[in-house]
């Protein structure tokens, strides 16, 4: 876990982050006394919905006040209960003549501060409920004994669905009600690689490295299953979904999914995992749901919805809306519409679940781009033959560029991000995997492989592979015009293609020769085959100038924001100018070999 943070306590912190957010979203209002956010916009003629818990959640639960959702959040410390006075201030700030609902998490303190909140307002003539939140299914029956499960992301839902049932002016029982069935149609289970840390707290305990924890709390608590040595994502998502579908775990068996049932999925960040992994794990989740449970949600939420601080997890929430529906005697359609009815509450997802109006137009030029490029259109003929001796040679400079890669990747890291080798290594892979496709007794035309192998280069990404792409594409555009007359490939053409390919790159990229980058090598291996070096003497050149970068201060790119000196910098030459180097040596001795 990350132990540092810019606020060495967490003193002030909690009212410094309302203020931003009710400053920022002009429906809210802050009792900054009370530390509730409220919705200025509330009508007193619709149920008021409250909810809220402890602080270092967020966005839950103030970044989900707004219309269609909460009338107002009561934040307490960080993971400790807001006091009953807190919650009554939270009351007063936005009266209802129809009614008022707590919506509570599943958690000791709360229940208790928001159950004395309940009946403080009734004996104060408040008209006042409670809805339970408790989705939990990770600990089970047996383990949660009395206290019932646990609330987890899922929360975000029936805070969803009741909001909105209120938005449309239901009636307080009816509001109530479908609040209540979340805890019978819902079930969620969370997975985490560590525990998050509290600023200005020592940290108690530190899940392995190789190890993630299943049913890991949103406060730090245990789960129940440490899972060692650490599996593959799929593998961890696949046992989150057992626990939450198996009819035959009678234990955790809380919600029955037909196949013909809606289902909805939320997955939640707790705040410490990229978005990229986010994603990731959510593709693979609906994946595995299809495959293997039959289910395909009809609504998906996916984000930063119910943190734990920086806690390095996530949860999969399932919810059943026909199970819902039914017990709300309803069509399934109108409690999907409670989830897709807008709200500005500023942290509900914006999945704009809407009708939408596909352009014909649009998508009848989309196919025939698309089956033009598949026809390969962009080839305008088969130019010369290719030379025998130009595959060998492309496999020898892939093969020293993939021998390379651990060199050039160490060379990146203290450069840069240590991606430079990654990519120089995928682009040898592809051209290899191009080069194995192909049929020795009748190669393609030169241009068409020329045009393959730029798509190999293009495949890769990364400011390396847009500058060799970009060269390469250039190179083969300008021999097809030399060779369209039928003109053979000479040493003449090759270099007249190249400097015309050269002065193409240099309209994209200002980077000249002593910038450090890989036109320290391109610019003179270039200029040496116009020069009449031929194709080993360039070479030499090449090779020569990437090591020629070692100590040259870099003046382009991503390396100008490393410090000078340090952990070998100065020693080391410039990643993609010395991969190029090493390509274009393994090409030579390809070439000479092939000869």
């Amino acid at each position: 876990m990350s132990r540092k943070h810019f606020f060495s306590s967490p003193d002030g912190v909690v009212v410094q982050m309302l203020n931003s957010l009710v400053t920022r979203n002009k429906h809210m209002a802050l009792d900054e006394t009370h530390r509730v956010v409220y919705n200025l916009a509330h009508p007193p003629n619709q149920v008021t919905i409250i909810s809220g818990g402890g602080s270092g959640h967020e966005p839950a639960w103030s970044g989900f006040v707004g219309d269609g959702m909460l009338s107002a959040a009561v934040c307490g410390d960080i993971f400790a209960s807001p006091s009953t006075k807190q919650i009554m201030a939270g009351i007063r700030n936005v009266p209802s003549n129809e009614g008022i609902i707590l919506c509570i998490t599943n958690y000791t303190g709360d229940m208790l501060h928001f159950g004395l909140a309940r009946e403080k307002g009734q004996a104060a003539g408040y008209k006042v409920d409670v809805v339970c939140m408790a989705e939990d299914a990770a600990l089970g029956r047996e383990k949660s004994g009395k206290v019932g499960r646990r609330g987890l992301a899922g929360n975000l839902l029936v805070i969803k669905l009741i909001g909105a049932a209120s938005q449309q002016n239901w009636p307080f029982e009816k509001c109530r009600k479908i609040g209540d069935l979340g805890n019978s149609q819902l079930v969620t289970i969370g997975t985490s690689l560590d525990h998050c840390h509290v600023p200005g707290r020592d940290a108690f305990e530190a899940v392995p490295d190789d190890a993630c924890v299943l049913g890991m709390g949103i406060h730090n608590e245990p789960g129940f299953r440490t899972i060692t040595p650490m599996p593959s994502a799929e593998e961890i998502v696949r046992e989150m979904l057992r626990y939450l579908l198996d009819p035959k775990d009678s234990d955790r068996a809380f919600v029955e999914f037909n196949p013909e049932d809606e289902v909805v999925m939320l997955i939640n960040n707790f705040g410490g995992l990229s978005g990229l992994e986010l994603e990731a794990l959510t593709s693979t989740t609906l994946t595995l749901l299809s495959r293997d449970w039959f289910i395909v949600p009809s609504r998906i939420y996916a984000g930063i919805l119910e943190t734990s601080l920086n806690g390095q997890g996530f949860s999969i929430t399932l919810g059943n809306m026909s199970g819902m529906a039914r017990a709300m005697a309803m069509q399934t359609h109108e409690i999907i519409a409670l989830l897709d009815a807008p709200t500005n509450a500023p942290a509900w997802p914006k999945n704009n679940y809407v009708p939408v109006d596909v352009s014909q137009e649009t998508a009848s030029l989309r196919e025939k781009a698309n089956a033009a490029a598949a026809a390969g259109d962009g080839t305008k003929h088969a130019g010369p033959a290719t030379p025998i001796f130009l595959i060998p040679a492309l496999r020898a400079a892939c093969a020293a560029g993939l021998d390379a890669e651990p060199e050039i990747t160490q060379f990146d890291l203290q450069m840069g991000d240590g991606d430079c080798g990654e990519a120089v290594a995928g682009v040898c892979k592809s051209i290899l995997s191009n080069l194995d496709s192909l049929n020795t007794s009748s190669l393609p035309g030169l241009i068409p492989l020329l045009e393959s192998i730029g798509e190999n280069v293009e495949d890769v990404g990364g400011s390396l592979g847009a500058i060799l792409s970009i060269l390469l594409t250039a190179f083969t555009n300008a021999v097809a015009v030399s060779t369209k007359g039928g003109e053979e490939v000479s040493e003449e053409v090759v270099a007249r293609a190249a400097t015309q390919a050269l002065e193409g790159l240099e309209k994209y990229t200002s980077a000249r020769e002593g910038d450090r980058t890989v036109m320290d090598v391109l610019i003179p291996f270039i200029g040496a085959l116009g020069g009449g070096k031929g194709l080993e003497g360039s070479v030499g050149v090449a090779r020569e100038k990437a090591e020629g970068t070692r100590g040259m201060k870099a003046r382009f790119g991503r390396a100008t924001y490393v410090g000078d000196g340090g952990e070998g910098r100065d020693e080391v030459p410039d990643p993609g100018a010395w991969a190029v180097g090493v390509w274009l040596g393994g090409f030579v001795e390809g070439w000479r070999g092939g000869a």
